[in-house]
C-alpha cells in the first residue's frame, strides 16, 4: 500500500498528474546504501507501467550490489530549471529483482510488455538488445511524494 504525502499538499501532484510525469520522464536518481552505510546515488533510465517503476541495470554495478544486500531504495525523478518549474517524485520501498541475472534474452512474461516498452521509449527499438551485462530491478512504491512548484502560480 502507497503512503500519502503529508506536507507540501498545495503543490503535490494528483495520482493522474503522477502517472503522467513518470510515464513522460526518462531519467531518475536512484539511492541504495552500502554495506558500510554510505548514501550511493547514482542516474539510470526507467520505465513506468502505472503501478511500477522499472530499472534495466548493470549486474556489476555498485548500484546492483548494494540492492542485493540491502533491497531498500529511494527514486527521485524530477525536472525544471527555474523556481517556479520545479516538478517531481519520489518513490521509496523495496527493490525486487526480476529474471535471470543477467538477462540474456530468456522468456519471461512478466517482462515482455516491460522490455518492449523500454525498448521503444529509450532506444527507438520494438525489442530490447540483451547485452548479458544488465538485469531488471521493480520498485513497486510503498511511499510517494510528489511537488510542482507550477501550482504556487505567482506567488
Amino acid at each position: 500500500m502507497t503512503v500519502g504525502q503529508r506536507r507540501g499538499r498545495k503543490i503535490m501532484m494528483t495520482p493522474g498528474e503522477v502517472d503522467a510525469f513518470l510515464t513522460t520522464q526518462r531519467t531518475c536518481r536512484v539511492a541504495t546504501v552500502s554495506a558500510g552505510g554510505a548514501p550511493h546515488v547514482s542516474a539510470l533510465w526507467f520505465l513506468w507501467d502505472g503501478t511500477a517503476l522499472w530499472l534495466y541495470s548493470v549486474v556489476r554495478s555498485r548500484r546492483w550490489t548494494d540492492l542485493r544486500r540491502d533491497p531498500r531504495v529511494a527514486i527521485v525523478v524530477d525536472t525544471g530549471e527555474e523556481y517556479g518549474q520545479l516538478r517531481g517524485v519520489e518513490l521509496s520501498g523495496t527493490a525486487e529483482f526480476v529474471g535471470e541475472v543477467p538477462r540474456t534474452g530468456e522468456l519471461c512474461a512478466e517482462l515482455d510488455a516491460v522490455e518492449t516498452l523500454f525498448a521503444r521509449k529509450n532506444f527507438g527499438l520494438d525489442t530490447i538488445p540483451h547485452d548479458g551485462r544488465h538485469a531488471w530491478v521493480r520498485l513497486r512504491p510503498e511511499k510517494v511524494v510528489s511537488w510542482d512548484f507550477r501550482k504556487l502560480g505567482d506567488a
